[in-house]
């Protein structure tokens, strides 16, 4: 992700500095600009609710979470209205709460309380490919396609709170887990539509919408190891909403 980020701000930089924008050279829009990307993903947490309901563990939060991330982009003088770049974004949900651990031998005592959280995350990051509508003056609103590599990650944790340090380690040798990772990787596809508003000079703001499609994934545990039969109704399928401030040269 931070490869292609690299990638597209040192191509900006190049096109704008060698090929300026000149009608007699090209003509198409040369340009583009990278950008600062808050946004909100909308994964579907049906199908991993009703499994974290059953392990009595937090559940994800159904209306979505808050995303962060990066992109830029660049107009081609050689094909007119399109342009290419790359994109990276990540967000995270956790929820916390405390629950009672069954009691296994009958007896009067009461059940003690255990602390458990549930950190429920997802990132993605490739190469977007844009078509700018050129009947449209003033702004750009732009369709286009997001290509490129992603994970969703569930993390389950549960304790009873601070622990001296024999303890902890003890934890591990008498094979008492308190920590699950779970990690799906996939391919992702997203078409888009975005629009993007000039500001001031060399600056300009977008709002936009689309939804990532996701194939070929693949489910590992803690340290990479492999999980056969998982659920496919658990997967990073989302809608997602996304604004951005960018700085650059505007070509609209």
């Amino acid at each position: 992700m931070n490869k292609i980020f690299a990638v597209s701000v040192f191509a900006f930089i190049l096109f704008t500095t060698i090929f300026p924008q000149e009608s007699s050279f090209y003509d198409a829009p040369l340009g583009g600009g990278i950008g600062y990307n808050p946004g909100w993903i909308m994964p579907k947490v049906d199908g991993v609710n009703s499994i974290l309901k059953n392990l009595d563990f937090p559940i994800a939060k159904s209306g979505g979470m808050y995303t962060s991330g990066i992109s830029g982009f660049l107009y081609l003088g050689i094909l007119k209205n399109f342009r290419i770049g790359g994109f990276g974004y990540s967000g995270l949900e956790s929820n916390s709460g405390q629950y009672p651990v069954p009691v296994l031998f009958m007896n009067d005592a009461p059940s003690p309380i255990e602390n458990r959280q549930t950190d429920y995350s997802i990132s993605g990051g490739g190469l977007t490919f844009e078509y700018t509508l050129p009947f449209i003056k003033d702004i750009a609103v732009s369709a286009g396609i997001s290509t490129g590599r992603g994970s969703l990650n569930i993390k389950l944790y549960r304790n009873n709170g601070g622990l001296d340090w024999q303890t902890v380690i003890s934890s591990v040798a008498n094979y008492r887990s308190n920590y699950l990772s779970l990690n799906n990787s996939f391919w992702l596809v997203s078409p888009t539509l975005n629009i993007e508003i000039p500001a001031y000079h060399m600056l300009c703001f977008r709002i936009g919408a689309g939804y990532q499609f996701t194939f070929g994934s693949n489910w590992t545990y803690d340290n990479d190891q492999n999980v056969s039969n998982a659920p496919s109704n658990i997967n990073g399928n989302s809608f997602f909403i996304q604004t951005g401030i960018y700085v650059g040269l505007f070509s609209f």
